[in-house]
């Protein structure tokens, strides 16, 4: 019995020794992985969303050496009680408005300030569609109708074979993938750990392989979709995204600070959502957009490109959002209105006929329940037409 005891004793000390040693050795991986699993937690959300670098494996984006163009100061609207009570319902940490190009509103909020660098989610979406557009004007790129795996051979023999770039810019590539980010098992909350764990962004694209549809078909919000316009990118040039989006676009705008990209265990960004950058830097971006792609005073992106992403194009139903090249429409499709957005109430919000750009950032855990959407474009309209 005492020889038992002896053999149990040296196994579960080694066991525990063992445990330790892997604990040490894949401390930064189980740190990633425990953010991710309290990433969204009600007493953390508003804190992790402006300092997603301190959890997360990320790299800069630089915005040079340039001067920091100017946003110019009009004059200061009052919110109402409505948008007021909107703050609070939908935890709003960050609302700039501009009217004209000028600053007639700013304010921050759940004990945020101006200088953070905020998580984008799905607004970065729309980012890399315009670096995709900057890089066709260019010609590095021949055409949106040409397939994936021309740019991204990792692709061949998975879902995305025989989707084209168009395709996959319009989330319409067929490829199934589960969007669902309350059920722990779904591809987001996979691809999610893949991230957390340091793995590789292009093999989990490149691993799928099961479709729902032809590509071109139907719509369905498929976010790894936009890495594979990604893939397209770092094939077509031999650059990564972080390179490309600084020297393309983020030094011509003359920002205030440079973003970063969280990126995967090979530095590859996580472009799909994982931008970080000031709010009155996203509010720049959507003024550069009103402006059909000019910033100071540069045309920065292809007019065409910024008319083609910003109208409905993908085959959505009748009466959702429309969406184009990463980038959406209202339901109702008023003309010269649309809009970035992500998970947890990020937007920049563009209303050409009356010249008005919002960018919000927010850490509302409650944004996916019915009429959230639609009550934030309502707000949204309500500001930009008391200007």
């Amino acid at each position: 019995m005492r020889r038992i005891y002896k053999i149990l004793t040296r196994f579960f000390g080694v066991v525990l020794i063992l445990a330790i040693i892997i604990g040490i050795w894949k401390r930064e991986e189980i740190t990633r992985l425990m953010a991710v699993n309290s990433l969204f937690s009600a007493e953390k959300i508003v804190t992790n969303f402006s300092g997603m670098n301190k959890a997360f494996l990320s790299v800069d984006v630089p915005r040079g050496d340039g001067a920091i163009a100017t946003l110019p100061v009009g004059a200061a609207i009052t919110l109402t009680p409505d948008v007021a009570q909107w703050i609070t319902d939908r935890t709003v940490t960050a609302l700039v408005v501009l009217k004209d190009g000028a600053i007639v509103h700013e304010s921050y909020y759940q004990g945020t300030g101006e200088n953070d660098l905020r998580i984008s989610w799905s607004v970065a979406k729309s980012y890399l569609s315009s670096l995709f557009g900057v890089l066709l004007h260019e010609g590095v790129i021949a055409s949106i109708d040409d397939p994936v795996t021309k740019y991204a051979p990792s692709l061949k023999g998975g879902a995305y074979d025989g989707a084209s770039i168009l395709n996959v810019l319009n989330m319409a590539s067929g490829v199934t993938f589960d969007e669902d980010y309350l059920d722990k098992n779904s591809d987001i909350n996979k691809m999610g750990r893949v991230l957390a764990l340091g793995g590789s962004m292009d093999g989990f694209a490149a691993d799928l392989s099961e479709t729902f549809a032809k590509p071109g078909t139907d719509w369905q919000y498929v976010s790894i979709d936009t890495h594979v316009i990604s893939m397209v990118i770092r094939g077509a040039t031999g650059k990564s995204i972080a390179e490309l989006l600084s020297e393309k676009i983020i030094q011509p705008m003359g920002l205030e600070a440079s973003p970063y990209y969280l990126t995967d265990g090979n530095g590859v960004a996580f472009v799909l959502g994982g931008l970080n950058i000031r709010t009155r830097d996203y509010a720049r971006m959507g003024q550069m957009f009103l402006q059909n792609g000019k910033y100071n005073d540069t045309q920065i992106i292809p007019a065409d490109w910024v008319a083609a992403s910003t109208v409905p194009s993908a085959p959505t139903s009748e009466g959702e959002y429309g969406y184009g090249y990463q980038w959406w429409m209202p339901r109702d499709g008023r003309t010269g209105e649309f809009l970035a957005r992500g998970v947890y109430g990020q937007y920049i919000y563009i209303n050409r006929p009356l010249g008005v750009v919002i960018a919000t950032n927010a850490a509302d855990r409650k944004f996916r329940e019915d009429g959230v959407g639609d009550q934030n474009v309502a707000i949204f309209r309500a500001i930009a037409e008391s200007l």
